[in-house]
């Protein structure tokens, strides 16, 4: 069990909460967020940003499903701004290169989220503790995970209604994101600074079918997402090389 940093009992936990080694305060936490945020047993999708709405499956994250995103915490930020404004809490696991203020500007409502930067070899224990109070939850698996291991938490995740979005592969994803294309601007001849940055998205699901892609603006002048031409025609496959972004 882990607990977090006691807050005054008015007062909402922030997105600096701390969970620690021992205790058993992760019921509190899930009582006072439940008190919250009321659930709606019938609705079983999440609104994510409209940038990317309509490349996922469905047009949102689906309650209890598995998304991957390939090496971009950017990617991550925009999958969770849409939850974050709606009311979800979300929880960021093993990520400590996701920054706080990178999130709040992006539309992540700081006060709803949990980082647990380092769990280290418990990030498993971790993950599914967050996943008992979180109704979205980012993790890094230290290493590659076994098969039991994805049936536990996939049975966790369906039984809480979490949407789970994995930085790396992951089996039996609903799908898998991915950056291409990066380029950034703002840069003149040796003076200026990054401004904005458009860049690739694309989209594969495991329900087969070509994978969709679309030009966005990550971020874009105003530092929000938007889209740069709207949807792009559907991609025969992804690109053989791919910049690393982030």
């Amino acid at each position: 069990m882990f607990e977090y940093e006691e807050m005054p009992p008015a007062a909402a936990p922030s997105a600096l909460t701390t969970l620690t080694e021992h205790g058993d305060t992760v019921r509190d936490l899930q009582a006072r967020i439940g008190r919250m945020q009321a659930k709606k047993l019938d609705d079983r999708d999440l609104p994510t940003h409209s940038a990317i709405a309509g490349l996922l499956p469905g047009g949102a994250l689906k309650q209890g499903a598995a998304y991957s995103v390939d090496a971009s915490v950017t990617l991550l930020m925009v999958l969770l701004a849409g939850p974050s404004a709606a009311g979800s809490w979300c929880g960021v696991v093993g990520i400590p290169e996701f920054g706080v203020e990178a999130a709040s500007r992006y539309g992540i409502d700081l006060e709803r989220l949990v980082l647990v930067p380092e769990p280290g070899d418990q990030w498993l224990a971790v993950t599914a503790a967050v996943a008992d109070v979180m109704g979205v939850v980012v993790t890094r698996p230290p290493k590659r995970a076994t098969d039991a291991t994805v049936s536990r938490l996939a049975a966790r995740l369906r039984q809480r209604g979490v949407t789970l979005i994995v930085l790396g592969p992951w089996p039996q994803t609903e799908a898998m994101l991915s950056l291409s294309h990066s380029q950034w601007s703002g840069i003149g001849d040796g003076h200026g600074y990054l401004a904005a940055r458009q860049a690739t998205v694309t989209v594969t699901s495991r329900t087969g079918g070509r994978p969709r892609s679309a030009d966005l603006w990550l971020p874009d002048l105003s530092e929000g997402f938007s889209s740069v031409r709207g949807l792009a025609a559907p991609v025969q496959q992804l690109p053989s090389r791919r910049e690393a972004v982030g």
